[in-house]
């Protein structure tokens, strides 16, 4: 009872403590960016990480295994591995205006773990035989910090397209209108001073706007390719731990489950995602890399939530039929 109500508390207080920040970033964003309300961000997802890390240890010690044995709590360790990824991204880039990405990602997953499901199954459950084993820890951590890493990786992709989009629209109506500011030239002289005016008082603003979308862009290409060469490491340990483990469960190293097969194609989009970013024969790399990266976004949230809605294949363990059928199973005996 004791550690059901401390749990309780940490979720509580990590979700509040993430919403606060995320109502400052969009301060910061929209309204004034003021340094003391930026700090004290930074202070809050700390803070966050702590209180989560706190639930996964009273989870672990009240379970007697490690927290990662149904949907909620992968959910919930999927949101402090965002958490990481927000302090690695703010100790890489003290601006902190990519770990935007990374704060609602993580208030997403836990506000999905403790609204979106029944209290029933929120509670620890005892593992079921084939998750009885010391690779556990080895291989479904590996696998969730490689899907945060991925996936903030591939947002900051996509973040990258739009703002690459955006700038080419731009780019074509200001041509538009520099060819309409020839065509009036022809029309009167003093018309085109006074076009000619207007446009050197714009200029500077211009040119400050797009160096800072240029630098914007740089480092959003160079974040996305570095969080998600992390997030390809993890997801390839998180594999060979797999296939060892399910050699010593199945007596095979390679199944293709459901699960494995998607796995396999995640794993297989990134790596042409990272052969496209430092191929130096291609052009516009960071551009192709990041459509690539936003496949594997897709991909992602079908090899990791998707399976576990059909509830098919042996790594159906987290599904929510399995876990309907043991909630009956648990009220009817």
């Amino acid at each position: 009872m004791i550690f059901a109500t401390l749990e309780h508390i940490l979720t509580h207080i990590s979700f509040s403590i993430i919403s606060i920040v995320i109502m400052i970033h969009l301060m910061n964003l929209l309204v004034y960016e003021i340094e003391g309300l930026h700090n004290s961000s930074e202070k809050g997802m700390i803070a966050t990480f702590f209180s989560i890390t706190g639930f996964l240890v009273i989870r672990w010690i009240s379970s007697g295994h490690f927290p990662l044995s149904n949907l909620y709590e992968s959910l919930i360790f999927l949101s402090w591995s965002f958490s990481i990824i927000h302090m690695i991204l703010y100790l890489g880039n003290p601006k902190n205006d990519l770990s935007a990405i990374a704060v609602p990602s993580a208030i997403f997953t836990q506000g999905f773990a403790t609204s979106g499901l029944s209290t029933e199954m929120q509670q620890s459950a005892i593992l079921v035989p084939a998750l009885q084993s010391q690779w556990l820890m080895m291989h479904v951590s590996m696998m969730l910090l490689s899907y945060a890493a991925l996936l903030c990786g591939s947002l900051l992709s996509v973040a990258l397209i739009v703002i690459t989009f955006r700038k080419n629209i731009d780019f074509f109506f200001r041509n538009k209108s520099f060819f309409s500011f020839r065509k009036s030239f022809f029309f009167g002289e003093m018309e085109c001073l006074n076009e000619k005016g207007s446009l050197l008082k714009k200029t500077s603003f211009l040119s400050f706007r797009n160096f800072y979308k240029y630098q914007l862009i740089q480092r959003l290409d160079y974040w996305s390719y570095r969080v998600i060469s992390l997030g390809f490491t993890f997801l390839t340990i998180g594999i060979l731990s797999g296939a060892v483990w399910a050699n010593e469960a199945w007596g095979s190293y390679w199944n293709w489950d459901p699960k494995e097969t998607w796995a396999f194609i995640t794993w297989t989009i990134f790596a042409i995602y990272l052969h496209t970013r430092t191929n130096p024969k291609l052009q516009d790399q960071g551009t192709n890399s990041a459509f690539v990266a936003s496949i594997g976004f897709l991909l992602i949230w079908i090899c990791y939530f998707g399976i576990n809605l059909l509830g098919i294949g042996f790594h159906s363990y987290g599904s929510f039929q399995l876990i309907s059928n043991e909630i009956n199973y648990m009220k009817n005996t």
